[in-house]
């Protein structure tokens, strides 16, 4: 056979690459390469503004691509607005790009801040359609005015004021050695990925009556997403945190509210709670990991794992209500409280010392499975001291292994106010609640609420009628 001179070849190769440019592909497997998958507005608006950001849409292939549709899924109603390749609009359909070739959407976003009904965060997405593929441009913008912190580390002394909300995107640090305090009123709402790790100290020093204390939540207001629980990760003590204090806050919807990881440097408790409120977490409202905590005066409820400390550690709980039941969210399936000296690692369990003290508390569950509110389990040799002073607990069978005094067991506490179905409870006492004046002496002098509390035979539970 042969072979045909290069010079006529030439012409025939070159024909082809130009005929391949020009056709379209058609592939699922087509490539589209974006600039960036999310923008970001970061500003912080202080007056209605407008800022414009941009994305490149590159055709990755060898041949033509006919993009489908680019649109903007919040339409017409979005705060943002995008340019398409030089034209105003929310949509473009059946946009040709030659072989390598790129075009530009620029995105601009318009917000009055002071609009009180605006979520913290406006998001949005650009659809990219080709091939019978999407991809996703996500847009994400400040809302509401409010100090918006985005990975901050904190270091030194840092006081926060209460003039404007904090919203925490991606998580907030203190970090070792340093200190952050915030005031009575402030509000404090987290992303859904944003937890606040404590590496130093955080005191925040809320105040009697609901506009004085601190709220700590996630950043989704409208309903139904602001009373989902796991709305955002919580506040973790770590390692070398020491010596915080949370006095009349407020801690509902994270995933784990309050987590004590690892003892105290010293003799001072890592993290005191008083009159404080955790409600509505996912899977634990205080989770102790061989830490150290205090609480006096402290509601926990409806939480997946009201208070559960395991492999050691020093817990106090003075003046405390620990109270579940099903509902919408949440169905009551775990002990409002579990104690143990062991805790997972891996495939194996740790053990360490455990000193635990509970002294007129309730711990009641009702509306789901379990039989025995209070647990308590010792596996290793260390030291296991754990004391009930004077508490109400619903119990089919009294744990084993502990100190128990003055108990009341299997009584309804007679809480005020219990609706499932419309998610409303009222923890204080009924009139003829056998918690009433039941109690040992405390040392505490007010309750929950601020109120005055009696030095001697005080109510059980975190509120004195």
């Amino acid at each position: 056979m042969k072979k045909l001179p290069f010079l006529l070849l030439l012409p025939l190769v070159l024909l082809t690459f130009a005929c391949r440019k020009d056709s379209f592909i058609t592939s699922s497997n087509a490539i589209v390469q974006l600039s960036a998958d999310t923008l970001y507005f970061d500003t912080v608006f202080v007056s209605t503004g407008s800022i414009t950001e941009a994305v490149k849409i590159i055709n990755g292939n060898n041949q033509k691509l006919r993009l489908s549709t680019i649109r903007l899924m919040g339409g017409s109603q979005s705060y943002f607005h995008l340019n398409i390749d030089g034209v105003a609009a929310t949509e473009q359909d059946n946009i040709d790009l030659d072989a390598g070739d790129s075009l530009y959407v620029f995105v601009a976003v318009q917000i009055n801040p002071q609009t009180a009904n605006l979520p913290f965060i406006v998001q949005d997405s650009i659809e990219v359609a080709f091939n019978g593929n999407k991809q996703f441009i996500q847009l994400e913008a400040y809302g509401q005015n409010a100090h918006f912190l985005r990975n901050q580390v904190v270091t030194g002394t840092t006081i926060w004021d209460n003039r404007l909300p904090y919203v925490i995107l991606g998580s907030l640090q203190v970090d070792t050695g340093a200190s952050l305090f915030i005031p009575p009123g402030c509000k404090i709402y987290s992303h859904a990925d944003a937890p606040l790790l404590v590496d130093g100290t955080l005191t925040v020093i809320g105040a009697k009556g609901d506009s004085n204390r601190v709220y700590f939540q996630g950043d989704r207001l409208d309903p139904p997403y602001n009373t989902y629980p796991g709305s955002f990760p919580g506040i973790y003590f770590r390692q070398t945190s020491v010596g915080s204090q949370l006095q009349y806050a407020v801690i509902r919807n994270a995933y784990q509210a309050v987590v004590v990881e690892a003892p105290p440097a010293g003799n001072t408790p890592k993290v005191l709670l008083q009159q404080c409120i955790i409600d509505n977490s996912y899977d634990a409202g205080i989770l102790g990991i061989d830490g150290s905590l205090v609480a006096n005066n402290c509601l926990f409820s409806n939480c997946g794992k009201n208070i559960e400390v395991g492999g050691g550690g020093n817990y106090q709980f003075v003046q405390c209500t620990a109270a579940s039941y099903s509902n919408n969210y949440l169905t009551h399936t775990q002990p409002v409280l579990a104690v143990a000296d062991i805790v997972q690692e891996g495939s194996g369990v740790a053990t360490g010392a455990m000193q635990a003290t509970f002294t007129n508390c309730i711990f009641w569950g009702d509306n789901g499975s379990v039989d025995n509110e209070v647990v308590v389990s010792r596996l290793g040799n260390n030291t296991f001291n754990v004391n009930f002073n004077n508490c109400l607990w619903k119990v089919k069978a009294a744990p084993t292994g502990v100190t128990a005094t003055g108990m009341i067991a299997n009584h309804d506490p007679l809480f005020d106010s219990v609706n499932n179905v419309r998610m409303y409870y009222d923890f204080h006492l009924k009139a003829g609640s056998p918690a009433l004046k039941a109690g040992t002496s405390s040392g505490l002098l007010i309750d929950l609420d601020g109120n005055p509390r009696p030095a001697s035979s005080p109510d059980i539970g975190c509120y004195q009628r």
